[in-house]
């Protein structure tokens, strides 16, 4: 992770993943979360794995 994503740049942001809720759509989602952005999944029908 770069230097400036650790220092929370994407504070007050909004990410919209599509395929967010499993596999590499889920990680990036955690990482982007660990940013500081506020995250928007969209899941086909992952439902439970959107929630977690």
């Amino acid at each position: 992770m770069s230097e400036s994503l650790n220092n929370k740049v994407l504070n007050g942001k909004v990410v919209l993943i599509t395929g967010g809720a499993k596999r590499v759509g889920a990680a990036i989602c955690r990482e982007l979360h660990a940013c500081g952005a506020q995250l928007m999944i969209h899941y086909k029908s992952s439902t439970n794995e959107a929630r977690a």
